[in-house]
């Protein structure tokens, strides 16, 4: 099965109501969708995190050494991109790049086999996962806190069990937000707190702990990701979890990571962090160090199929009955991208999404609606 052609699909809608969160301001959604062309007629879809200009020029660098070689070969060819670019970077867009096409490599490896993907990889532990709700961006031109509890009030009447906000906004702000937030959704629905790091390590444990009776699952991403040594302070001086990880990319940027002790759940996120194969390496690592996976979902319905097949082979840690499956992150904010591109969008059911159990990644994309999302020129 030799690859002979890589199309990629830039996708860009531009938001009537733009948000941010303490690191980026959204004015548009944009996502970069690649599909591998085989010999024998399959075709395997893929995505990437991050800027789609970037991650597509890394792409088209990548391309002339792929073609030809078999689809099946999916270690070797992980390897062999990654030592080729290594110099071009062992993190950001090379890893963003790679995880693109690693993802469209295991979809063809499933349709090949006929089979999900998730089996190919060993097996599915669950097939439904729970979800929770990703949003509380701050909106542009809107009053924070009103239109916070105006926001997750509708993720309480839709059935969600846990949401996620942004903080990063100022302490005072963030404060008054997350305790406003915790009223409104009562104390049966979990709460998290991502700071896209948005503060120093002495700001963030102001903020934690002030609201540290706002029984908050975890503190995501409060400072940099290159401040390692400032997420090992945190968790001295503030009695939250902490969670990051989406930007720390393959098995080597998440290893150094997990060695400083830095965080309690790991968040990779397939489409940044070297794709489903390195992936399913990193699960090792959490095994060894003793931390939960919890991956970041961030994308398209490519995205979301991906993290799914993720989530099955999570494996359950301790092994025991009383152990939960992790919860999906399932973005809430404004994006067509996330259901109109695929035959069988995702739905809530109940609290929970159901892993496809279709060949390979288990969806079939509308070319007609990804057309419809390209750039004008």
């Amino acid at each position: 099965m030799k690859i002979t052609q890589i199309i990629t699909h830039h996708l860009t809608h531009t938001l009537e109501k733009p948000f941010e969160s303490a690191s980026m301001r959204f004015t548009s959604r944009d996502h970069l969708l690649l599909e591998i062309h085989c010999d024998n007629g399959l075709i395997g879809w893929g995505e990437c995190l991050g800027n789609r200009i970037v991650n597509d020029a890394f792409i088209k660098a990548m391309t002339p050494l792929l073609i030809g070689k078999n689809a099946l070969d999916i270690e070797p060819i992980w390897l062999m991109l990654y030592n080729t670019f290594r110099d071009q970077g062992q993190r950001g867009a090379t890893i963003n790049a790679i995880s693109g096409i690693d993802i469209a490599l295991w979809d063809l490896a499933g349709k090949f086999h006929q089979c999900p993907t998730y089996q190919l990889m060993g097996g599915a532990f669950r097939t439904r996962i729970p979800a929770y709700a990703t949003g509380g961006f701050r909106i542009i031109g809107e009053d924070r806190i009103e239109s916070l509890l105006n926001e997750v009030s509708g993720y309480k009447v839709q059935g969600f069990e846990a949401v996620k906000i942004k903080i990063g906004f100022g302490v005072a702000l963030d404060v008054a937000s997350i305790k406003a937030v915790r009223q409104c959704l009562g104390n049966d629905i979990e709460l998290m707190i991502d700071a896209n790091h948005g503060y120093d390590h002495i700001d963030a444990a102001r903020v934690a702990n002030q609201v540290a009776d706002c029984n908050i699952l975890w503190f995501e991403e409060p400072v940099v990701p290159e401040a390692l040594s400032s997420y090992n302070k945190l968790r001295t001086t503030q009695p939250i979890p902490l969670a990051g990880g989406e930007t720390w990319h393959s098995r080597w940027g998440i290893n150094e990571a997990l060695k400083q002790n830095t965080v309690d759940i790991l968040q990779p996120d397939v489409c940044g962090v070297g794709g489903l194969s390195e992936a399913r390496k990193i699960l090792t690592l959490c095994d060894i160090y003793g931390v939960r996976c919890v991956p970041h979902v961030w994308g398209t319905s490519i995205a979301l199929a991906a993290s799914l097949h993720f989530h099955a082979i999570i494996p359950p840690s301790p092994p025991s009955p009383g152990t939960g499956s992790p919860r999906f992150e399932f973005d809430q904010t404004h994006n067509p991208f996330r259901s109109s591109i695929v035959t069988t969008p995702f739905e809530l059911d109940n609290g929970y999404l159901t892993v496809p159990n279709g060949h390979g990644l288990g969806i079939e994309i509308l070319r007609d609606e990804i057309a419809k999302f390209a750039p004008q020129q």
